[in-house]
């Protein structure tokens, strides 16, 4: 199975479609937004000179490792510090993906299926318990 990293990009209330927007230019599929309340306190503000508004959203992003930089890069470019979204972005990898309809792992699973099929077909069948061979039955 492909490998996969997800995505999280902390920004100010709203500005979550201006992040998925971003990621989808560069081959994010999809993503999920949770609504959060900041925690900085002014010596934060006044340390990075910016207003830092309460309300946020974080939007998880999972998408192939290949394209994660460039996911990065893109939400760095549209909704990063210096925006107006003042995002924050970073990467985590993912050990297991369930429930995940990529074509890699569509076409896996396809391989995978059509080996065990021809792993079946190959074994000579064995009458189970309580089913007869045809010299026992005649």
């Amino acid at each position: 199975m492909a490998n996969y990293e997800v995505v999280m990009c902390i920004v100010n209330a709203g500005y979550s479609d201006v992040v998925m927007d971003a990621a989808r230019e560069v081959g994010a599929r999809g993503g999920t937004v949770i609504h959060a309340r900041g925690t900085a306190n002014k010596e934060a503000e006044q340390f990075f000179h910016i207003t830092i508004q309460p309300d946020k959203e974080i939007v998880m992003i999972l998408v192939p490792a290949e394209i994660k930089d460039a996911v990065l890069h893109a939400l760095y470019q549209h909704a990063g510090l210096k925006t107006e979204g003042q995002g924050i972005a970073f990467s985590m990898p993912v050990d297991e993906v369930v429930g995940l309809s990529a074509p890699n792992a569509k076409h896996e699973e396809d391989e995978k299926e059509k080996t065990a099929e021809a792993t079946a077909e190959s074994q000579p069948s064995t009458p189970s318990d309580g089913e007869k061979t045809e010299s026992e039955s005649k």
